[in-house]
């Protein structure tokens, strides 16, 4: 049995380098960007008016004579002299003979001639050309998370096609015989299979949506059968179950006839002592912990960042975030702890129902706080490291 350390360190040094691929400007939403991009135009491309109003070649008189009209999309070919306007519609170009956009509301029209209600002074509801970004300048930088905004903030820079980090494909496999489909009718001996669903419900919040299913009972062949076709399909395989040492548990021997190397199995830790972790070429394989909420804890302390850097996010294995105890809290044990934890006004509270089976601790936690194995008592306002959870 490892320490969380060692085991942080062990998955740390397996990860593949992450690898760049091109992809269309709406496929890439959620992925990290995996080149620098420099604006090929400036934003906005030309002087633009913010409203519905006038342009006007700013003279001393407050009257205008109206000579044309220029709608969002019209080729800037009028020129204005002093004293002149032209009808403008928001999002037009402006004419560079104009000085200020005057607002509809703020004017009188009598035939061709425009009254304005009080001076106005140049650059008035004008977006100048580059007032976002000019041409050359750096539009996003690698390593950026495209958000739906960066998705529409490269499209309007023209941007079709993209460098990003690719998401790696996870197949999940549940064994047991046990396991029915929340839809079935529960009989005696049997429980639903709750795992699967949760593993990809923490995948998709987390923007990695390339998952497969596969399910195999508790026999040898078969499960080795279900594996191989898992390994065949998919760059990380997460198991549910099966890796103890039960005379029905067939997954350690499975992947062991499959050739993938065993870089760890059991960590000093609770909940999720029984994780195994392997690697096959540049395939990896976690074997997570039956119990919920020990195979979700494993997850977001091993699964998830490991997913998250080689698909270019900047994370770590390791809590930098540290928040004091609402409460005393006993420790006794000889595990580290991983404790289902809410925060309340920038406090942690070690919430009921740490079992590992138990889920419904995880429903209220913010994060997973980190108390080292021992048996000492942790007092009000001691700090404690907190691994915290994607919410929302």
């Amino acid at each position: 049995m490892i320490s969380v350390t060692e085991a942080f360190d062990l998955v740390q040094n397996a990860l593949p380098h992450p690898v760049v691929t091109q992809q269309s400007l709406p496929a890439s939403l959620q992925h990290v960007l995996g080149q620098d991009i420099f604006a090929p135009i400036s934003l906005p491309p030309f002087d633009q008016a913010t409203m519905d109003g006038f342009a006007l070649a700013l003279h001393d008189s407050l009257a205008y004579e109206i000579i044309g009209e220029i709608k969002a999309g019209d080729a800037t070919l009028i020129n204005i002299k002093p004293g002149q306007a032209v009808k403008i519609f928001t999002g037009a170009s402006v004419p560079s003979s104009a000085q200020a956009v005057i607002q509809i509301e703020q004017v009188q029209v009598q035939q061709n001639e425009l009254i304005l209600s009080q001076t106005t002074v140049a650059g008035t509801n004008i977006r100048v050309a580059g007032a976002q970004i000019k041409q050359g300048d750096l539009a996003l930088a690698q390593g950026t998370f495209l958000s739906a905004a960066a998705i529409g903030f490269l499209a309007g820079l023209g941007i079709a096609e993209i460098s990003v980090f690719k998401k790696p494909s996870i197949g999940i496999v549940v064994n047991g015989n046990e396991l029915l489909a929340p839809d079935e009718p529960l009989t005696p001996g049997k429980v639903y299979n709750s795992n699967a669903v949760m593993l990809e419900s923490a995948l998709r919040q987390a923007h990695f949506i390339q998952i497969k299913h596969y399910q195999t009972l508790d026999d040898l062949q078969a499960t080795e059968q279900t594996l191989q076709k898992a390994l065949g399909e998919n760059d990380f395989v997460l198991i549910s179950g099966g890796i103890s040492v039960g005379d029905y548990d067939f997954v350690g021997k499975a992947l062991a006839q499959l050739k993938v190397e065993n870089l760890f199995y059991k960590v000093n830790q609770k909940p999720g002592k029984p994780l195994w972790f392997g690697r096959k070429n540049h395939q990896l394989v976690w074997a997570l912990p039956g119990n919920p909420a020990a195979s979700l804890t494993c997850f977001y302390l091993y699964v998830l960042p490991a997913l998250q850097q080689v698909s270019g996010f900047s994370t770590s294995f390791k809590s930098e975030f540290y928040l004091p105890l609402a409460h005393d809290y006993e420790v006794n044990n000889m595990r580290d702890q991983f404790l289902k934890a809410r925060i309340i006004g920038e406090q942690v509270h070690i919430l009921p129902h740490q079992d590992s089976a138990m889920l419904d601790s995880f429903v209220q936690a913010h994060g997973l706080a980190y108390v080292a194995a021992g048996k000492y008592a942790l007092q009000s306002g001691d700090k404690v490291a907190l691994y915290t959870l994607p919410q929302g």
